[in-house]
């Protein structure tokens, strides 16, 4: 549409409530997700309702300070459009496709409507296939579905942040693919601190970012998700490649929606969700699909509110989830890196049908294992290891040297801690569970496990540290360890 044209339709403000603009046009009425511009294009406004023959309810993108009533709107004469192209990888973006890391805009770039339909049917891969994340933890025990949906639960401090950043590490190395971060009602700081961290750690280049943050309008916060998917969608149709979609935090999504919804007057439903809830959750969801010509893998940072997992925000995200990865505090103070908690945390995946027998019949033993394990620590702390039977004796120590497999250097922490990461393969990790549970490793020291990568590497460990100085020490910190 020409400049011209776009003159022609222009509206005058009625009433400004807040970021609810209502505007009256007598030419055409603007459709529902039109943007229309105020004030020499500093305050956005998308359509969300249509009142009557001449009248438009938006709710704005940008704070309305300044807008009055009798100030002219200007009709965009299409929806909000985000940027797309090989051009924007290892840069930043706010929901309008503008760059915010201080550097020139990306040049030869498409402009696309972020309000697309998801894939048919036809077109989606009926295959439940896995995603190797190469966390041992992960794979083994919840392996994540390929162009499926992941929920990470857990609160600050737990390793969320480094989790993200490795498996972005691992997909640009393993899979060459795109990993696209989407954060979701951010503080500033987090963003901030996670760009310069992905620099650091060398997985910018195959990296997008897009941020809307804590302090915008709740209108920008709530279609910044639909923006980072449409660049997603673009690596998936167009370059035919696999995405990793980090988003983080989708509860801020849902929280977004409900305050449009209640600055635009619908009618709360329970516990004040708007009543489009599901809807608007599905239509973000359901565009993360496995298609014909390549995947979008998506992991999504979930905040439950006030640990109540019965919340219409968790129920509702827990329908899209195939996998949830819980992170535990007590395990992160016990070092035990990744700090997932592998009895809370589940995929939907792990069925023989999906991941094999073998691996099935694997994946149960361990858990057993470990609970077997969780049930004996009280005993052990008041009576002591010495008062069990040898059978449960022999059930601590597989344990204990299975959680200690579990632990894994990152490539992305290799500055902080000295150690170099690991990639470890779905194979090599069933290996060295298994050995494990054959009781192959019970006369090795715990200590010789802790954060290696494959078995084999217990051999290297075990000839270089098997002092008697080392071997007292060890006896110490585990008995704290078991209290």
């Amino acid at each position: 549409m020409s400049v011209q044209e776009s003159k022609t339709n222009a509206g005058v403000v009625e009433s400004v409530r807040g970021s609810v603009v209502d505007a009256h046009f007598d030419g055409r009425l603007p459709p529902i997700y039109t943007l229309l511009h105020a004030m020499q294009g500093q305050v956005a406004i998308e359509v969300l309702a249509q009142l009557d023959a001449h009248r438009v309810r938006g709710i704005a993108l940008t704070p309305t300070q300044g807008l009055a009533r009798g100030m002219t709107v200007e009709d965009t004469g299409g929806p909000l459009l985000a940027p797309v192209g090989k051009t924007i990888l290892s840069r930043m973006f706010d929901v309008f496709g503008n760059t915010i890391d201080h550097q020139a805009a990306p040049t030869d770039v498409q402009w696309r409507t972020v309000h697309r339909a998801p894939p048919e049917l036809a077109r989606r891969s009926s295959q439940s296939s896995i995603f190797e994340t190469g966390i041992k933890l992960i794979d083994v025990l919840m392996p994540l579905e390929r162009g499926g949906k992941a929920g990470l639960f857990g609160g600050a401090g737990v390793g969320k942040t480094v989790l993200l950043t490795e498996m972005i590490h691992n997909m640009a190395g393993q899979q060459e693919g795109v990993s696209i971060f989407c954060g979701i009602g951010e503080r500033c700081r987090e963003g901030e601190e996670l760009y310069r961290e992905m620099g650091d750690a060398g997985v910018l280049p195959n990296t997008v970012m897009v941020f809307g943050q804590m302090n915008e309008p709740p209108g920008a916060r709530f279609r910044v998700g639909h923006v980072a998917l449409t660049m997603a969608e673009y690596f998936r149709d167009d370059e035919h490649r696999d995405v990793l979609l980090l988003v983080d935090n989708i509860f801020r999504f849902i929280q977004a929606g409900m305050e449009v919804s209640g600055l635009i007057g619908q009618m709360p439903s329970r516990l004040g969700y708007q009543p489009t809830m599901g809807t608007e959750l599905a239509q973000l969801e359901e565009r993360i699909a496995n298609t014909d010509s390549g995947a979008i893998t998506s992991i999504q940072a979930v905040y439950v509110p006030a640990d109540d997992f019965t919340d219409p925000a968790a129920v509702h995200t827990f329908s899209h989830l195939s996998a949830s990865i819980v992170l535990s505090r007590k395990r992160a103070s016990e070092g035990l890196y990744p700090a997932i908690d592998p009895l809370q945390s589940g995929s939907k995946m792990a069925t023989p049908g999906i991941i094999g027998e073998r691996h099935y019949a694997l994946a149960q033993e361990i858990r057993r294992t470990l609970a077997q394990y969780a049930d004996l620590k009280d005993i052990i702390a008041m009576l002591g290891l010495e008062q069990l039977s040898p059978e449960d004796r022999n059930v601590v120590a597989r344990a204990r040297r299975l959680e200690r497999f579990f632990t894994q250097p990152f490539f992305t922490t290799e500055q902080f801690t000295g150690l170099k990461g690991t990639l470890v393969s779905l194979d090599d990790a069933l290996d060295g569970c298994e050995r494990i549970l054959q009781d192959e490793f019970k006369d090795v020291p715990e200590s010789a496990l802790y954060m290696i990568g494959t078995i084999d590497e217990v051999k290297l460990k075990t000839t270089h540290k098997t002092t008697p100085q080392s071997e007292h020490a060890h006896a110490a910190s585990g008995s704290s360890d078991e209290s």
